[in-house]
């Protein structure tokens, strides 16, 4: 078959199933609000957690920055792409996360690539939790070594697991990005430790949100920074730009410097976005009536929610899917739910399992009482 004859074949099944995508041509974002097509909605969709990306600090830093350093990093951050931004915005990362380095990326996906190419041996096995994002699983698909994945949060698999491993990487997220939830740390943590497992962590959701200062879900949950043998995430969730790091200790960052083809053959992030990020890291650790903000919303949405008899998933996140199951049926409740002036979309497989369709409902610090009352008024008046 022709290639285009297949792309067209491939599109017009995806159509049939009702698994089609299209981009929203979003006109002016203004957090809890978004424009399109003229008209306003309320936004339930994004993950601007904190409300940073509107940020007068955050969006002032980025223009200083690209006056003062320019738009664009001008090539690889081991040949002219590291500047003063990148190394400001490297050392402020350090003194939050009280990590010993920090290595920056352009996204969280590469970053994640980079990890699992990287990190593992030929001799070595990664373990991902079942529920792991599209980034780790294709990354261990590819990876130098083998792979199995273990059932969402069951340790006692787990545990089988490593037992039958003697060099092996347990990869989780901190806050799962379509269900919400997180690990749980201690039996997480002494099974890596009694195994002698590294502990490869995706925090994209967790960081901001969670935890003194926004550190993360890992610090929230007491874990120190030595448990974790690599901690990424991003900056395009809850600090509102762009970009990614890896954190951990001085030995792996410099290895993944060395050796992460990721790193060495990208262009480094924009200085510009690493002032901004910077500005935005300062923001966060001392604005804490932004994440106290956003503990509120969450509270009021769960209990209207539990009233309404809405199906939630258990999260104590910005991230509260409302779980419909059928495809189509989610696709219906977004729409009416636009024509009632919210934007809420519907998730659909292969993001989640078969009969898994939800509205994934996310929070923000910039939401009001107001709104969340709407959308559950509007969610209970539908379902």
């Amino acid at each position: 078959m022709h290639a285009s004859s297949r792309f067209r074949q491939a599109i017009a099944e995806r159509q049939q199933a009702q698994l089609y995508r299209q981009s929203a041509l979003i006109e002016q974002y203004q957090g809890r609000l978004l424009q399109l097509a003229g008209r306003s909605y309320l936004n339930f969709s994004g993950n601007d957690y904190l409300g940073l990306a509107q940020s007068t600090e955050v969006t002032a830093a980025l223009a200083d920055g690209a006056l003062r350093f320019g738009c664009g990093s001008s090539g690889s951050p081991v040949l002219t792409g590291f500047h003063y931004a990148h190394q400001a915005l490297t050392d402020e990362m350090r003194d939050w996360l009280q990590m010993d380095d920090v290595l920056l990326l352009s996204s969280g996906f590469s970053a994640n690539q980079l990890l699992l190419h990287t990190l593992p041996a030929a001799q070595d096995h990664l373990l991902l939790d079942k529920l792991c994002h599209a980034s780790l699983i294709d990354a261990a698909l590819t990876a130098p070594c083998s792979y199995s994945r273990f059932v969402h949060q069951d340790y006692v698999a787990l545990g089988n697991k490593l037992s039958d491993q003697a060099n092996a990487w347990v990869v989780t997220e901190g806050v799962f990005s379509m269900d919400g939830d997180s690990p749980d740390w201690s039996r997480l943590t002494e099974l890596c430790h009694q195994h002698q497992a590294g502990l490869i962590l995706d925090d994209a959701h967790g960081l901001g949100q969670c935890g003194e200062q926004g550190r993360g879900s890992w610090a929230d949950a007491g874990v120190a920074p030595q448990q974790i043998s690599a901690l990424m995430a991003n900056f395009g969730k809850a600090l509102g730009g762009q970009g990614a790091f890896v954190a951990g200790s001085q030995l792996l960052i410099d290895y993944l410097r060395q050796f992460g083809r990721h790193y060495v053959y990208s262009t480094a992030m924009s200085p510009a976005m690493c002032w901004a990020m910077r500005t935005a890291v300062q923001v966060c650790r001392r604005e804490q009536w932004r994440r106290d903000k956003l503990a509120e919303h969450i509270a009021l949405f769960r209990a209207l929610a539990r009233q309404a008899d809405l199906p939630l998933l258990p999260s104590a996140t910005a991230i509260q899917p409302v779980l419909v199951g059928d495809t189509n049926k989610a696709l219906v409740l977004s729409e009416q739910l636009k024509q009632q002036g919210i934007w809420l979309a519907a998730i659909r497989p292969p993001t989640v399992p078969r009969h898994g369709a939800r509205l994934r409902v996310t929070l923000s610090a910039q939401h009001e009482a107001k709104d969340i009352q709407q959308l559950i008024n509007v969610l209970r008046s539908l379902w």
